[in-house]
């Protein structure tokens, strides 16, 4: 259990002194329960023998100072005290209760930003190892366990737990030996329900990787709804999802149904034990009026401690069965903590704030300075338990204003020499330096500040479910969008035909991935995403090998308009678009085998042939 609730702060974003006050919260109801009932014994006693109030110095003194004149009165003046105590208490209870889940939930919207910003800053290599699936089941289903199947029946627990102690102390105080049978008996119950603590985790790691299987089917399913509709291969999905389907049903109805076994056992064994004490005290002729105040104090002791007990009982269960998705989430927080590039402080201050408070920390950044070159030294690049390297010792340098061309068979690297011109890999070896300036630094705020300066336009454009307008600004508040720089790119990326021919214009939605809208209309949004953005750097992969000739053609003349106003830097297999490129570098096995104008590479090799 040790290891368990380590386990749970390092994933709770809540300060320990919050945790330390519902504590306490727990320990005054439970008080106020105890005093409750253990004051409904002594009132059955008295109006059943009104005499008892003169054999009490404090009751008599109390009953002398009231003023009343019957005992009768007196009696049901301390009944009121009795009904003003569990009142208290019963509010004092559900204010406690309110606390907890105000508590919990807001947990788990923490705890899903801090997934969220772990995932999007963490390296890139991370997400390379990584399904899509597995980090949304982890952001919304595994938060949403961590919320009502650890932190709620932790507290649920440490709450009842409290209560069962203090409703045991006060029963052992009434009657120890009677006290000490139900003990037994509880404690009997536990060390059975606890030998299925293995049992419980096993269903808890079957229907967390149910799920995740369950995404990832529909994922591939819907995702590819082309393909699969096409090929005629739907029955496999629904086969696929149904095993799922049925393998979490099993494990969940396993569980749920152990759940029960804690209350059925704990009453059956009470009422046992109810009917064994009175038939015993009968047997032994033991006084009636004693027996009454004891079983008014168990009676209503069992109320409340029925529940206690099975709750107790059955948020161990429950803690038992989320223990997997308690590892994930630690075990994934604890990964993203070594592989993470920046982090956000103060996450709860920022899980309030309006969308425009993330955006600002960005902006504020220091400003990297391009006047002169790019320079990229000595540069080398293996991924991750690759011992073979992608890059090796490669040496570039880009001019202001210039355009270059990677050209090169599959395998390369141009692709890997572009991710980590982009940021997304840091090298093994080697530097990009602007302006004689390293893009890394300790807080890589540098990097942020190189990203800053790039507009990246790749092969297959992701798009948002959204408007065209709000593809285009990626990533702006609408009340931020700036209509001007918006027109221009729509203007420069050839889409104002597009854009007159829809009737809600920039307000269409594009559909999923951009679903309604052709190859090339999608590209040419993610070139206006970019020249929105108005990077000076532009890095293009194949960005126009999905467009026709002719659309290709304009999109190209656009791009050279930019040549001297931006630094461009493309990717192609298709040499005729990088005809205009003031250098061309062909590479080979992550290294640059030749460099030079258009015509001195790819018509020097042409000639060649």
């Amino acid at each position: 259990m040790k290891t368990y609730l380590s386990k749970f702060l390092y994933v709770i974003s809540a300060k320990k002194r919050t945790i330390f006050v519902l504590l306490f919260l727990f320990l005054l109801t439970s008080v106020l329960d105890a005093l409750g009932i253990g004051l409904v014994g002594p009132f059955m006693s008295l109006a059943t023998n009104p005499d008892l109030v003169f054999k009490s110095s404090w009751l008599n003194w109390g009953y002398v100072n009231s003023g009343l004149k019957s005992t009768s009165q007196y009696i049901a003046l301390l009944g009121l005290g009795i009904i003003f105590v569990f009142g208290i208490k019963s509010l004092l209870y559900f204010q406690v209760q309110r606390y907890i889940f105000n508590f919990s939930l807001t947990q788990q919207g923490l705890l899903r930003l801090r997934l969220l910003h772990g995932y999007l800053t963490v390296n890139y290599t991370y997400h390379l190892s990584k399904n899509s699936a597995s980090l949304i089941q982890n952001i919304i289903h595994e938060t949403f366990l961590f919320c009502y199947s650890v932190t709620l029946p932790l507290l649920s627990s440490a709450a009842n737990s409290v209560v069962v102690f203090a409703l045991i102390i006060l029963l052992l105080k009434t009657d120890f030996s009677a006290t000490a049978s139900i003990l037994l008996m509880l404690i009997l119950a536990f060390a059975f329900y606890n030998r299925f603590k293995d049992k419980m985790a096993y269903w808890g790691k079957e229907g967390s990787e149910s799920d995740t299987e369950m995404i990832r089917i529909i994922n591939h399913s819907v995702g590819g709804l082309k393909e699969t509709r096409v090929i005629g291969c739907e029955s496999y999905f629904e086969s696929q999802m149904n095993i799922q389907a049925q393998r979490h049903a099993l494990t969940g109805s396993l569980f749920q149904v152990f759940q029960n076994l804690p209350r059925i056992a704990i009453e059956a064994l009470l009422v046992t034990f109810i009917v064994c004490f009175i038939s015993i005290s009968l047997v032994f002729n033991q006084n009636p009026q004693n027996l009454i105040s004891i079983l008014s104090i168990f009676a209503v002791a069992s109320i409340r401690l029925i529940p206690a007990a099975s709750q107790f009982m059955s948020a161990i269960g429950t803690l038992r069965n989320s223990s997997y998705s308690l590892n994930k989430l630690y075990f994934d927080l604890q990964e993203l903590e070594v592989n993470k590039l920046h982090s956000i402080k103060y996450i709860d201050v920022l899980y309030k704030s309006k969308p425009e408070v993330f955006i600002e920390k960005s902006n504020k950044l220091k400003k990297l300075n391009f006047l002169n070159e790019i320079s990229i030294k000595t540069l080398s690049y293996s991924y991750p338990n690759v011992s073979k390297n992608a890059l090796s010792n490669l040496d570039l340098t880009i001019k202001k204003g210039e355009s270059i061309a990677l050209i090169g068979k599959s395998g390369a690297g141009k692709t890997t020499l572009v991710d980590v011109i982009l940021g997304l890999l840091v090298p093994n070896h080697g530097d990009i330096t602007v302006d004689g300036v390293s893009i890394y630094n300790e807080n890589n705020d540098n990097l942020r500040s190189w990203q800053n300066m790039i507009g990246y336009i790749p092969q297959s454009i992701f798009l948002m479910d959204d408007t065209i307008e709000r593809n285009i600004a990626f990533g702006v508040p609408d009340n931020q969008i700036d209509s001007q720089q918006l027109q221009k790119a729509i203007q420069t990326a050839q889409l104002e035909e597009l854009i007159l021919q829809l009737p809600d214009g920039m307000k269409t939605s594009v559909g999923e991935r951009g679903v309604r809208l052709s190859g090339g209309q999608r590209q040419r949004i993610g070139i206006a995403r970019a020249l929105y953005h108005q990077r000076d750097i532009l890095i293009l992969d194949e960005a126009t090998s999905a467009l026709d000739n002719e659309t290709e053609n304009l999109i190209s003349e656009a791009i050279r308009s930019l040549s001297r106003t931006k630094t461009l830097i493309l990717i192609a297999h298709r040499l005729s678009t990088v005809e205009h490129c003031d250098r061309i570098y062909v590479l080979e096995h992550g290294r640059v085998v030749k460099s030079g104008s258009y015509r001195e590479v790819v018509l020097g090799q042409t000639i060649s042939s």
